[in-house]
């Protein structure tokens, strides 16, 4: 049975193990997933309104919406390929339902609008949603320890990195 976005959206940003479970598992949740990488993509971009204009706000979701599917892709095949336990068992699919719920947090980035926050709320939300991967990570890759999916971050970051850099320089600067 699904659950409401909202209620999903919760347990995520507290770092529900559960939550990360029944996502990977529930193939109709990749429409709330990707509802949630685009609420969070666009308070992101609300977030920096002042910096970016209107035009930053889709600049935002459109490199979100990439860098989701980019890091999905990635953290597959080094979580199935290079640093598989013996339970591992995912597709990208299960990684792009799992780690769409651990934008979340980015949610807050709206609140970022309020200058002496903006500094502090990008840097708390970014840690935040960086823990929210690892949990979805190590749910979706069905690892037993959180070092491994922490590891897979570690070598999945610079690749991440570069595919939303490439996707950014493709699609066109946008003031930030």
């Amino acid at each position: 049975m699904s659950q409401g976005l909202a209620r999903r959206m919760l347990r995520a940003a507290l770092l529900d193990a559960q939550l990360y479970e029944e996502v990977e598992a529930d193939p109709a949740a990749f429409r709330q997933a990707f509802a949630t990488v685009l609420l969070s993509a666009s308070a992101a971009g609300v977030g920096s309104l002042e910096n970016g204009g209107v035009a930053g706000i889709f600049g935002c979701a459109a490199a979100s919406l990439f860098g989701w599917w980019a890091w999905a892709f990635a953290t597959c095949q080094i979580g199935t390929r290079l640093l598989p336990a013996p339970e591992t068992s995912s597709n990208v699919g299960e990684l792009l339902r799992t780690l769409g719920f651990a934008s979340a947090p980015g949610c807050l980035l709206a609140f970022a609008l309020i200058d002496p926050l903006a500094a502090p709320l990008f840097l708390l939300c970014g840690a935040w949603m960086l823990a929210a991967m690892v949990i979805a990570l190590r749910q979706a890759l069905d690892y037993t320890s959180t070092l491994r999916a922490l590891m897979v971050c570690a070598l999945g970051f610079p690749l991440f990195a570069l595919l939303v850099l490439g996707s950014l320089l493709w699609l066109g600067p946008w003031p930030l």
